[in-house]
């Protein structure tokens, strides 16, 4: 076991929750590790049928960016599977979760590409709240015993490495990527757009 991995396992004692947990906190974080995530695409949502063109730009940009970034975990998770906590008897486990690959961390990094695209591409304050957002669910499902803490730092780090990689593509096909977009929902959608619901 290499330095890393024993590091690893350290700090994932120092966070997972021992059998003296109150039931109170154990609930908290399985509501964190599990209900937040469902909350992103509520927001996404929002910032596309209520906003502007460069709010639904940037809806388009962090939703792709998200889904190659999942893309690259499967196949890490394929060349480098990695067990999780219960998989090999460290710790508490408080949520039930399947035996899979743990790292990088899918949550981590659905929450790394949003916060860090709307963060660094002009959405700064949302950006800053989804990252937090983020680190709280990092924190319970650490705490629940079903991820390592490094799980999660590779899930922001795939996500940095996709955002830097897509960016540069993005500014040449973002524009009629986002025209085309807004002409399939305004036709899909003219009914509740022309009745003053929805932005056109």
């Amino acid at each position: 076991m290499g330095e890393f991995e024993t590091f690893n396992r350290s700090l994932f004692l120092l966070i997972n929750a021992g059998s003296d947990t109150p039931h109170w906190l154990v609930l908290l974080a399985i509501g964190i590790a599990k209900g937040l995530i469902f909350l992103l695409p509520v927001l996404m949502l929002g910032f596309w049928v209520w906003g502007h063109r460069g709010e639904r730009t940037l809806v388009l940009k962090a939703t792709l960016i998200t889904v190659i970034a999942l893309v690259v975990n499967q196949v890490i998770w394929a060349v480098w599977p990695h067990p999780r906590p219960f998989m090999i008897g460290l710790g508490h486990t408080w949520m039930l979760h399947a035996p899979d690959s743990s790292f990088p961390s899918d949550h981590m990094t659905v929450f790394g590409c949003i916060g860090l695209t709307l963060l660094l591409d002009g959405l700064s304050g949302w950006g800053v709240i989804i990252l937090l957002t983020g680190l709280s669910v990092a924190w319970a499902r650490v705490f629940l015993g079903v991820h390592f803490p490094l799980d999660m730092v590779g899930g922001m780090v795939v996500s940095f490495l996709v955002y830097s990689g897509f960016s540069p593509v993005w500014q040449r096909i973002g524009r009629p990527v986002t025209e085309l977009a807004e002409r399939c929902y305004r036709s899909l959608m003219a009914v509740p757009i022309r009745a003053g619901w929805l932005r056109g």
